[in-house]
């Protein structure tokens, strides 16, 4: 599967996230997307056999069953 690119940006409505811009875009350089059921996983920890890793995929039914793992607070 190749890089998709967006023509107007990825759009994000989670104004006190630190990579949200005017017009809810999101300004993040790279995004991560989950399904909820890892919503809680620690990312940033190497997980055994690639659980979770790049290469790791999964499929949602919609929209609703997922979450971006990108989010950082407004400090």
């Amino acid at each position: 599967m190749g890089v998709i690119v967006m023509p107007d940006g990825v759009k994000c409505s989670v104004s006190n996230c630190s990579f949200w811009g005017q017009g809810n875009n999101c300004n993040a350089d790279q995004i991560m997307i989950d399904i909820d059921k890892h919503a809680h996983q620690p990312l940033d920890t190497e997980f055994a056999h690639g659980e979770l890793g790049a290469d790791h995929q999964d499929h949602a039914k919609d929209s609703s069953v997922t979450c971006c793992h990108t989010f950082k607070p407004k400090e």
